[in-house]
């Protein structure tokens, strides 16, 4: 027991722009643990789709999709210089090209795809087996991995989610104005929630963190408070 409470794994679910992935991370370095961004592994597929002309406005070439599958792998590579895992689509650094608006206005379409959800979840399933794990995602906690340690589910106001996202592009330097990221956030919102496939729900025994009004370093210091008591038992 006390071996398994030193290797704890952490699902961390929510709605887009949340600060999820940033949280997950910050806590992944706190712990010493692994972090894996599943919502990367979900860009990382739409970019390849994108770059193959799969995708024609909401319309999906699902058959030549599949026909790639096979051909996609998706790593995450430690940067010793930036402290984080960064995203490698066949064997290429795509980190940057995932986060852009145009991929992000697509992730929701290839996220309700049965056979990229099933492929995803089962290499999800193998990098969280031995524990020491934090996973961000939107099914963590309810589907990928039921069984966590810790789930938590994170929320924040849909105005507070686009001023912050707003924010975060205009600092690479992307232009993008709040309106379209609004329309952006609401969109990804009905389609993560209403997808037939794994939607993105609360899971029963997931702690709400509510982080309207909140810092990165009072969120931080609130999750590391909760994994210590854990750990205590």
């Amino acid at each position: 027991m006390e071996k398994r409470r030193d290797r704890l794994s952490i699902a961390i679910d929510g709605y887009s722009s949340c600060g999820k992935s940033t949280i997950a991370k910050d806590l992944a370095k706190k712990l010493n643990y692994a972090y894996i961004d599943t919502g990367a592994m979900y860009r990382a597929i739409t970019l390849y789709a994108m770059e193959h002309n799969l995708i024609n406005g909401n319309e999906i070439d699902l058959k030549t999709l599949e026909e790639h599958l096979p051909k996609i792998d998706i790593s995450f590579v430690f940067n010793r210089k930036t402290k984080i895992n960064e995203t490698y689509l066949n064997d290429r650094n795509v980190e940057g090209e995932i986060r852009r608006l145009d991929v992000s206005n697509k992730v929701s379409l290839i996220s309700t795809i049965d056979f990229i959800r099933n492929k995803l979840v089962e290499l999800q399933r193998k990098m969280a087996k031995e524990g020491r794990v934090v996973m961000d995602g939107r099914d963590i906690g309810t589907v990928v991995l039921p069984n966590a340690d810790l789930k938590i589910f994170m929320t924040a106001s849909p105005e507070i989610r686009a001023e912050r996202r707003h924010k975060e592009l205009l600092e690479k330097g992307e232009a993008a104005s709040l309106e379209e990221i609004v329309k952006n956030i609401d969109e990804r919102d009905l389609l993560d929630t209403t997808r037939k496939i794994s939607p993105l729900k609360q899971a029963d025994d997931a702690i709400v963190l509510d982080n309207s009004k909140l810092t990165k370093e009072e969120q931080l210091y609130w999750l590391v408070k909760i994994v210590e008591n854990i750990q205590k038992g």
